[in-house]
């Protein structure tokens, strides 16, 4: 937990390092742009920004997806515990504890809820009884999976497949979750819900999490640390509270200025207006 006394020490401790990294798509494409970031083990770090700006390129970096949609990192490092994985592929970053949820809710429609998690602990090596055992810890999470255990994914609510797509990462004992922008679709209610279960799996049982989201409001509620990126590159960073506290940030992300709300109309020029891209 990072509230205990020992929350200092514990942030100083970087599990997974980004650095400079550049990312092209079809050797042409170039989405990212020199993209610096770490994330401290038990931590809740954000990455934040609009539709376009990097955040899924990033955590597929990460997790080693983007060879599927021919995509590579042509430059920079990335750092897992200290070790080189950039080059690593998607099964060998499961088995060091990495394990990315994927945007929209991605669950196998014509299995159960429950036969869709015991797929996450297909790579473990430990017992039956100690993978039936995480079962049951992600349907203390999840007691709506619980309920739904026997039920086609596919003819669940988009709110039980995001919990179900979550589980079935949980059932994998991981250390790092990458978590790709979990209020998708979902009502207010249902993204308080799914937050709130990350806090506590943050909390309870210290996974890590780098989380993708467009939702600012909620995301610099729950996490630690936030990274808002735009056109590919950081153009800033800091603690979830000043963020949430800072001028511009209230104004761009939040739609808040110190006279009040602001309108899509109001903040229409804010590309020449910013002051970090000043």
């Amino acid at each position: 937990m990072l509230d205990t006394a020992n929350a200092q020490e514990t942030l100083q401790d970087t599990l997974l390092e980004i650095n400079n990294i550049e990312v092209i798509y079809n050797h042409v494409i170039l989405v990212l742009k020199g993209v610096s970031l770490k994330v401290p083990k038990g931590g809740i770090t954000a990455l934040l920004g609009g539709n376009g700006a990097g955040k899924t390129t990033t955590l597929k970096a990460v997790s080693g997806l983007l060879a599927s949609e021919r995509g590579e990192v042509t430059k920079g490092s990335i750092r897992y515990r200290g070790e080189p994985m950039q080059h690593a592929d998607p099964a060998q970053i499961v088995r060091k504890g990495v394990i990315q949820v994927m945007e929209g809710r991605h669950c196998f429609e014509h299995l159960t809820i429950e036969e869709n998690l015991l797929t996450g602990s297909y790579t473990r090596k430990d017992s039956k009884a100690d993978q039936n055992a995480s079962l049951e810890k992600v349907y203390a999470y999840f007691p709506r999976l619980k309920e739904r255990r026997k039920s086609q994914a596919g003819y669940t609510s988009g709110g039980e497949q995001q919990m179900c797509a979550i589980g079935r990462a949980m059932m994998a004992n991981p250390e790092t979750i990458l978590l790709d922008e979990p209020s998708m679709g979902l009502a207010p209610q249902l993204v308080e819900e799914i937050f709130g279960i990350v806090k506590d799996l943050n909390e309870q049982e210290g996974v890590t999490f780098l989380l993708a989201e467009q939702n600012t409001n909620v995301a610099l509620r729950f996490a630690h640390y936030g990274y808002i990126l735009e056109s590919g590159r950081v153009v800033m960073d800091g603690a979830a509270k000043a963020l949430r506290e800072n001028p511009d940030v209230k104004e761009f992300y939040l739609g808040m200025s110190d006279e009040g709300r602001k309108s899509f109309r109001d903040v229409r020029s804010y590309r020449r207006r910013k002051r970090w891209l000043s």
